[in-house]
């Protein structure tokens, strides 16, 4: 099926497949593989838009179709949220080729009357626009605008809301809907010289704030372009503090039993760790921490073991440091994988819970006395998070928290915790449990 030129065709296909549940990342890359650097950057910018602002456009869909978006079948309903997001926030494409060019695939799609459907809508979605006066009042109905407007799934701003005040969530809910900058974090050189290479490249990178152990890339430049240039690996400045937080000994032997695709593993071998073991149970995420570790050369790569294994069954007997970077729900980095937030449910949360604590339970035997064990996620819940340890703690009255002195004492709770939010440190969320053995 023809949907007009090969970059709408690959966005099309990449709205469908993550519409059936399929990573957008995955997606998108296999959708658009053999575009050209150009097209490519516009698919993404396109996918990634429409799936980002998925509850505004429906919102704004909704009310334009007679019986509503569910009226609408699956595939229309795509070609629809692409063009509504072309027509309201794609500056580089005119308002009337967009709504042409989208009524070409509505054709293509279902045939000559979802083309008259999906024109008519989009052309009211044009002459309508997205002022406020189209979504519930942020004062009085916060929750009906935050998932509306906000875009989010409206049990996740229901149970942030009962946490945090509707300015917080605002904010939080407004961080994650920016397109996430490009961060870059240095091996082997300090950031200032790692940015004067950069800069010989015609790249600009900026450290912005204190601490941070990562430069921010300016836009228009592609992580290949960059690795390209320095020696290191692509990662935002909440994950790498995590690390950062650990302050993991020159020396130690470490085990990373949820490793890839690898970050924080090959920032612990480059910051002097004597060994590291990092296990995945995914085949196809340690080949890409293989390709990684490649690509920085025998010095760092020489230091870093890796094996395919479950968490729960861990593959090796013991080690100063234990790192589990767990499988989460990962509503702290909402801004990076915007399809998350479509997938995630109350039910999958809970599930993600009971097995963070299996890992824990089973992760705690490799650590010897004295020893460290750090738990980490890229969530902000607290049943993922601080609840998670407690309960942890107090099945393991050896254990106790050892926050270190590896980051400021801003960026900790009163119990030690790291804790980072995005609406609060521009930077994705995570957070981190440092845990001595006695």
């Amino acid at each position: 099926m023809d949907v007009t030129t090969p970059g709408r065709r690959a966005a099309y296909e990449s709205m469908r497949a993550v519409s059936r549940g399929r990573r957008i990342d995955l997606a998108f890359a296999e959708a658009s593989d053999r575009l050209d650097p150009r097209e490519r950057r516009w698919v993404h910018e396109l996918v990634y838009g429409a799936v980002r602002l998925r509850g505004r456009l429906d919102h704004l869909l909704d009310a334009q179709l007679d019986r509503g978006i569910g009226s609408v079948a699956d595939d229309v309903l795509d070609v629809l949220r692409m063009g509504a997001y072309q027509v309201l926030y794609m500056g580089s494409v005119p308002g009337y080729a967009a709504v042409s060019q989208t009524v070409d695939q509505a054709r293509a799609v279902g045939g000559k009357g979802v083309a008259g459907l999906v024109n008519a809508v989009l052309r009211s979605v044009a002459r309508v626009g997205d002022g406020p006066e189209h979504f519930p009042d942020p004062e009085t109905q916060p929750a009906d605008f935050l998932s509306t407007w906000g875009s989010h799934p409206r049990w996740l701003v229901d149970r942030w809301l009962a946490r945090w005040s509707a300015a917080e969530v605002t904010g939080l809910v407004e961080a994650n809907n920016k397109v996430p900058p490009l961060f870059v974090r240095p091996f082997g050189a300090c950031l200032e010289r790692a940015a004067e290479r950069l800069a010989d490249r015609g790249i600009i990178a900026t450290l912005e704030q204190a601490g941070n152990v990562c430069l921010r890339v300016e836009s228009g430049h592609t992580p290949g372009e960059v690795l390209s240039a320095i020696a290191g690996v692509i990662q935002d400045p909440g994950s790498a503090l995590v690390t950062v937080y650990a302050g993991i000994e020159p020396g130690s032997t470490v085990a990373d039993l949820c490793a890839a695709p690898g970050g924080k593993a090959l920032s612990i071998a480059e910051g002097g760790a004597r060994y590291v073991v990092a296990a995945d149970s995914s085949m196809r995420r340690m080949n890409l921490l293989r390709s990684n570790a490649g690509r920085l050369g025998a010095g760092i790569s020489d230091r870093v073991g890796m094996v395919v294994a479950d968490a729960r069954r861990p593959a090796v007997r013991g080690a100063d440091v234990v790192l589990l970077d767990v499988p989460c729900s990962g509503t702290g980095t909402l801004r990076r994988h915007p399809d998350a937030r479509w997938r995630l449910s109350p039910e999958g949360m809970a599930g993600l819970v009971a097995l963070q604590a299996e890992i824990l339970e089973a992760a705690s035997d490799l650590v010897p006395p004295g020893g460290l064990l750090v738990y980490a996620t890229c969530s902000l819940e607290d049943e993922e998070n601080a609840a998670q340890v407690e309960a942890f703690l107090g099945g393991h009255p050896e254990f106790t928290i050892d926050p270190g002195n590896g980051v400021d004492q801003s960026r900790l709770d009163q119990q030690g915790l790291l804790r980072l939010l995005p609406q609060v440190t521009g930077f994705d969320g995570a957070f981190a449990a440092r845990l001595r053995r006695a």
